[in-house]
């Protein structure tokens, strides 16, 4: 019985589309760029949590984070 083919995934057609149309300059921005709005979803979601302890803190209940 012949193996299956295998078929790219849609990740790896996007990282070859990726290649052809931004070369190296552009392709390390948006990189960047993306890399920046993790870390700007991180310190969103640090920044709840402490809002969160902090108004436990602040009225004396015991609140689970």
């Amino acid at each position: 019985m012949p193996a299956a083919p295998v078929r790219p995934s849609v990740t790896d057609a996007l990282l070859v589309l990726e290649g052809l149309l931004l070369r190296g300059g552009q392709r390390t921005a948006r990189r960047n760029a993306w890399t920046a709005v993790l870390e700007d979803r991180r310190r969103a979601k640090d920044r709840h949590e402490a809002e969160h302890v902090l108004e436990a803190v602040s009225t004396g209940a015991s609140q689970a984070t």
